[in-house]
């Protein structure tokens, strides 16, 4: 499902806007949590979302854990739309203020991601998903403290791992990522699969 942004989610600026040659023009905006925890729930109750782990989560549940990263300094949501329909969610973190860091060694001005691309109506774009990780590694690079992305799918996630390697990801080990058990949030232990990417001027766009 895409989505033109609603008027309500006006007041919440873009941070990055790029042309990607014969994709589109791709936005990313700060999610606001009640503008956009509808589409972002329609999003991860999917089955085709079960690796990010909030597929019975309600609604309200959503906005809360979006507020509570908005209300963030280390982590960061972004509405990600092309030519004006939202069409995934990206989200990045200071690796050094995160559960991964217990996992590898952290370097100054690495960058943690997640990303999900929400369901594409119609045909299948070849390229599409290129497109956007193109879109992506630039945005996270545009910050000159940037130096390294570092991304951690489920190593059950067999699709998301190859995408990354595609990219130009090298991948790292398998780890478990511990359980967080506090007030505000809850995350289980998750079985993960390192990858690490370095250099932007590699990344492919849409072929």
């Amino acid at each position: 499902m895409t989505a033109p942004a609603p008027a309500s989610a006006s007041v919440r600026q873009p941070v990055h806007t790029q042309h990607v040659e014969g994709f589109g023009t791709v936005v990313f905006t700060p999610v606001d949590p009640a503008a956009d925890s509808a589409l972002i729930h329609s999003w991860v109750t999917q089955e085709r979302a079960r690796f990010w782990g909030m597929g019975e989560a309600s609604r309200e549940l959503v906005q809360e854990i979006y507020e509570d990263v908005d209300r963030r300094t280390t982590h960061h949501a972004f509405m990600v739309s092309r030519d004006g329909e939202r069409v995934a969610l990206f989200q990045t973190y200071d690796c050094a203020e995160d559960r991964v860091s217990e996992c590898y060694e952290v370097q100054p001005g690495d960058v943690g991601a997640h990303l999900l691309i929400g369901p594409a109506e119609g045909a299948v774009q070849h390229g599409y998903t290129a497109a956007l990780m193109t879109a992506f590694i630039s945005f996270v690079f545009s910050d000159a403290s940037t130096r390294r992305v570092v991304v951690e799918p489920d190593s059950r996630n067999v699709k998301a791992i190859a995408l990354m390697e595609r990219t130009g990801f090298t991948l790292g080990p398998e780890v478990e990522l511990p359980e967080i058990d506090l007030p505000e949030v809850y995350l289980p232990a998750k079985q993960a699969r390192l990858a690490f990417f370095t250099t932007p001027g590699s990344v492919s766009g849409p072929r």
